[in-house]
């Protein structure tokens, strides 16, 4: 499956942008779809998940509460609403599939190529 990003760009704290992850082809209801960021320098880390079935949602703590996670089964589409913006959220955010629910970046197959958000103070 091919993941497409986007949605990325530039905001100042405080503000808001929504990410879209576009599948290429259908996701099974047994999958998950996660959001993961990195920043430079530092480690791809998790930040929320969506079982594709049954629409649960978790978050990372740094985010839990700014941002959220939604899906459009009809368009085989995973959005990241983020809310409340920091300059620490500043990384390549990334979308990916995993075949059961992991915070683990490895445990995820396919990835998208990755949107830049960058908040500035």
């Amino acid at each position: 499956v091919q993941l497409q990003a986007s949605g990325g760009g530039q905001v100042q704290a405080g503000g808001s942008l929504r990410l879209s992850c576009e599948a290429s082809i259908r996701i099974f209801s047994s999958a998950v779809m996660g959001w993961f960021r990195q920043a430079p320098g530092k480690e791809r880390e998790f930040v929320g998940a969506i079982r594709w079935g049954v629409g649960n949602t978790y978050y990372a703590e740094s985010v839990k509460g700014r941002f959220t996670i939604s899906r459009d089964k009809s368009e085989n589409a995973v959005y990241l609403q983020m809310n409340s913006l920091k300059p620490e959220d500043t990384a390549i955010y990334y979308c990916a599939r995993a075949l059961e629910l992991s915070f683990a970046p490895a445990q995820y197959k396919d990835w998208g190529q990755g949107t830049l958000v960058t908040v500035s103070s």
